[in-house]
């Protein structure tokens, strides 16, 4: 018995010291983890740091987080309180979206809502939601900031197309001891980060609203007629694809998403909140989702009219040269075919002068003959051509002898679809054409056009833009 209970103990310690053993050994394993880990990712800092000029996120480093970006198609759970408005009675067609926290110096967000509501019409005003959230912790500052624009914009409230909201601080992340890439001071480094969340939050609950939605930030004026000439831009993009589409060349300014993108892009800025500005994130985004190019548009439709910055209240004097505050009048440009017989330079193809995108067609010198053209997808009236060749920069790479015509009685397949007849409507100048009035002028449909070369030229060409308005739809 006293053997037994000898070996009993024996087995006990034995048991004690593997156990013990064992928790050593887990420890330690674990010290080796964080230490292989802390590596990595210091390494992965410097890996950062290096890339700053580009912005670039280190595709390996995240590879398993951006394989998981396509299944983040659902909200993220946040209780959001209603500081003004209820929710909307039915889907808009744009939801228009405005973070804004307490500055330093000048408070800028009554001006931008005043100027999105004062340059809408009233039939515009029935398609758009306004969301504005106040992401300051300071409760104190917010109460008032509601206040103001509760009696400033009383009747939008009412009407359903303004809303503000607030996200409590407890659903943010930690927002101290970041990680300083790009060598951002820590109070930077805190700001932008804290950006991401809020416009994360603000995407979440926008992601129903409306069909598409735009970001803006909170000091910002507005074109005259804005949503008009969005709605324009949507459909002459109809069947393309399209990740953002952009309205300004600023920051997080006139950025336009489908909605059913929201969810995902918020997940996205939540995933990497603390790793960069968040219109360096929104590049990853569109090139996650293959759209690689930028699809700007111009003139602007929004221009950054603040002067201090919501960082510290330093001085921001950014504004956008492409910018027009009046109502301009952005062309239609139907759907059509696009094609021509000229060497095309690299990836400067026909489509990039068809549209107000800030790109072009760009071709090797040009023979008497040569020709670029355009067939419709369905016969139209036209009012009003204007053609567009050269850069500032390349300002002799123009149709130097040139003429434009228009073409009816259509014949070939799909892909190779001709017209049989043209008719000129007159010569290039300086490199540019424009016409108006020519329903008037021609008497049929048209089925096609095309910038015919009637020289040869040693200079290359570039076609900056072609624009056409159409006067009506003809009955088929």
């Amino acid at each position: 018995r006293h053997n037994l209970k000898h070996l009993d103990k024996m087995r006990c310690l034995r048991k004690r010291s593997a156990v013990s053993f064992l928790g050593i050994l887990v420890v330690c394993l674990l010290f080796m983890n964080l230490y292989i880990e802390d590596g990595y990712v210091l390494e992965g800092d410097k890996q950062l740091i290096r890339e700053t000029a580009t912005h670039q996120l280190n595709p390996e480093r995240y590879v398993h987080s951006f394989k998981d970006l396509s299944n983040f198609s659902g909200s993220i759970n946040i209780s959001y309180r209603y500081l003004a408005g209820t929710p909307l009675p039915r889907k808009r067609y744009l939801t228009i979206g405005l973070s804004s926290v307490k500055r330093k110096k000048g408070n800028y967000l009554l001006e931008t809502i005043k100027s999105i509501f004062e340059q809408s019409s009233y039939e515009e005003l029935k398609e758009i939601a306004v969301v504005v959230q106040l992401a300051d912790f300071d409760s104190a500052w917010c109460e008032g900031m509601v206040q103001d624009i509760s009696q400033k914009f009383a009747h939008h409230i009412i009407a359903g197309r303004l809303i503000v909201i607030h996200v409590p601080e407890d659903y943010y992340p930690v927002l101290d001891g970041l990680k300083r890439n790009y060598n951002d001071p820590e109070d930077r480094v805190k700001f932008r980060s804290k950006q991401n969340v809020d416009y994360a939050f603000l995407l979440n609950f926008c992601a129903n609203l409306s069909d598409y939605y735009v970001m803006l930030e909170d000091d910002v004026r507005c074109s005259k007629n804005f949503l008009t000439a969005v709605k324009k831009v949507i459909t002459s993009r109809e069947g393309s694809y399209w990740v953002t589409l952009e309205f300004s060349k600023l920051g997080y300014i006139g950025k336009l998403y489908h909605s059913h993108d929201l969810p995902r892009l918020a997940h996205f800025l939540l995933m990497f909140y603390q790793e960069m500005p968040c219109d360096w994130l929104l590049i990853h985004f569109r090139g996650l989702l293959a759209q690689k190019e930028v699809i700007r548009f111009k003139p602007s439709l929004f221009q950054h009219m603040g002067y201090y910055s919501s960082y510290k209240g330093a001085e921001n004097k950014l504004k956008d040269d492409d910018f027009e505050e009046e109502s301009f009048d952005i062309p239609d440009n139907p759907p059509a075919n696009l094609h021509t017989n000229m060497n095309v330079f690299e990836n400067y193809e026909a489509s990039k002068a068809y549209s107000s995108i800030d790109e072009y067609f760009w071709g090797k010198a040009p023979s008497t003959g040569d020709f670029y053209g355009i067939v419709f997808e369905k016969p139209i009236k036209i009012s009003k051509i204007k053609v567009v060749t050269g850069t500032e920069d390349r300002q002799n790479d123009i149709l130097h002898h040139g003429a434009l015509e228009v073409g009816e009685k259509i014949v070939g397949s799909k892909k190779g679809r001709q017209c049989t007849t043209y008719l000129r409507l007159g010569e290039f100048k300086n490199g540019n054409f424009e016409i108006t009035d020519v329903e008037h002028k021609v008497l049929f449909d048209i089925n096609c056009m095309r910038i015919l070369v009637t020289k040869s030229q040693k200079e290359w060409l570039i076609i900056r833009s072609i624009s056409v308005w159409t006067s009506q739809t003809p009955n088929q």
